[in-house]
């Protein structure tokens, strides 16, 4: 009997292409997003509380509409589309950040995009799901992810030089980011090929009883694991906030994300490829171990952005391969968008907290809190691991 092809080892070019389409969408919104939260405080006037709910909500947003883009993508049987809808959205609020003059435009334009990112997110993660070659779930995200997290630093690199070029002009800096965003769709429409829907596959509502009950214990054991994440995971707007407050010079606050970020895209790959292999929950104990050194060196000395990074590149991506292994391959748009909109409640409630703490008690008493919901996550995972190994059965004694 003939042996069966060995799987490939190289990765599709539509997820090299997935994550060059992240590349620059990343590129474009971190070019504002590393400038947004002191051109509202510096320009705008807005409170700390402001810029906490404002940041929780747009993520919120975001997180929240993964459910019903993922649902969609399930049911018609395509997910590239509603990527293209996604990216699209964002690629047309970035001109309204440049023109904003006014709170309630920004918050507009960081709906708008957020709605984008909702729409494109769960579909996306699916879609590089349904792409990867046996074996190579962690890779593929992995790798998503670090290209992801390159334009996220190359758009606060850029932000910076072009503000210390243009004499801190916020809305010349927003206007280039244009740019990024509009190639960023070109190339998700030529560069991405969707796998074609097996013949004759039936079309069923996957958010019935009977579908979600295919979701089971261990699915949404990662859903509950994912929102205490959360918790301890605050909008990224409150590190620059707390570097600018140890005195680094407005034209220099894209360097935090820039350090963050760089951290992030050199390890998630890597680390994508050894959650193939490795245990699961022994990662995402490390990465919280990781978080709750960050947090503290944040709360007491205010460094730590390095570990930061290093803990999403830890964390990100294996939570997103915990989703995929435990949804059935036709629920995946679902199972995405089920574990965002939890994971968007959390965010919106940790995003509003830590601005309240900070207002009230100051920076550390936000990152302290960080430190407490991290240790409270940690617990999970090892209650989470420990259950594992009981219920596994052990091998029966050797005869002698």
């Amino acid at each position: 009997m003939a042996l069966p092809p060995s799987p490939s080892k190289r990765l599709p070019a539509s997820i090299w292409a997935l994550g060059l389409v992240s590349l620059l969408m990343d590129i474009s919104s971190e070019m504002i997003h590393s400038l947004l939260p002191v051109f509202m405080v510096a320009a705008l006037g807005v409170s700390m509380l402001t810029v906490g709910l404002i940041e929780g909500a747009a993520e919120a947003t975001a997180l929240i509409l993964k459910v019903f883009s993922g649902v969609l993508s399930d049911w018609w049987g395509r997910r590239k589309p509603l990527a293209i809808l996604g990216y699209g959205l964002g690629a047309l609020s970035k001109p309204l950040f440049a023109l904003a003059t006014t709170v309630g435009l920004v918050v507009a334009a960081r709906l708008l995009d957020r709605v984008g990112k909702g729409i494109r997110g769960a579909p996306r993660d699916a879609l590089v799901a349904d792409l990867a070659p046996p074996g190579m779930r962690g890779a593929a995200f992995g790798l998503r992810q670090s290209l992801d997290t390159v334009g996220a630093f190359l758009g606060p690199l850029l932000a910076m030089g072009l503000m210390l070029l243009w004499a801190n002009d916020f809305r010349a800096v927003f206007w280039v980011a244009v740019l990024p965003a509009a190639l960023c769709v070109v190339l998700l429409v030529v560069g991405v090929r969707e796998p074609e829907r097996p013949a004759g596959a039936a079309r069923a509502n996957p958010i019935r009883r009977e579908s979600l009950r295919r979701l089971g214990p261990a699915y949404w054991g990662v859903v509950a694991l994912g929102a205490v994440f959360t918790l301890a995971r605050f909008s990224e707007a409150f590190l620059v906030l707390r570097m600018q407050q140890g005195g680094l010079p407005l034209a220099l606050t894209p360097l935090v994300l820039v350090l963050m970020n760089v951290v992030f895209a050199l390890g998630a790959y890597p680390l994508g490829k050894l959650s193939d292999t490795a245990r699961h929950t022994t990662l995402l104990a490390g990465g919280l171990v990781v978080l709750i050194a960050a947090d503290a060196l944040l709360a007491f000395t205010g460094q730590g952005i390095a570990l930061w990074g290093l803990h999403m590149a830890m964390t990100q991506g294996l939570l997103a391969t915990m989703v995929a292994d435990t949804a059935p391959a036709d629920l995946r748009g679902t199972a995405f968008g089920m574990f965002n909109l939890v994971s968007g409640v959390a965010l919106l409630v940790a995003s509003a907290l830590a601005g309240l703490l900070w207002d009230q008690w100051g920076a550390s008493a936000t990152f302290g809190a960080g430190m407490c919901f991290a240790a409270l996550a940690l617990a999970g995972v090892l209650l989470q691991a420990a259950a594992a190994r009981r219920a596994t059965p052990k091998p029966p004694p050797a005869q002698g």
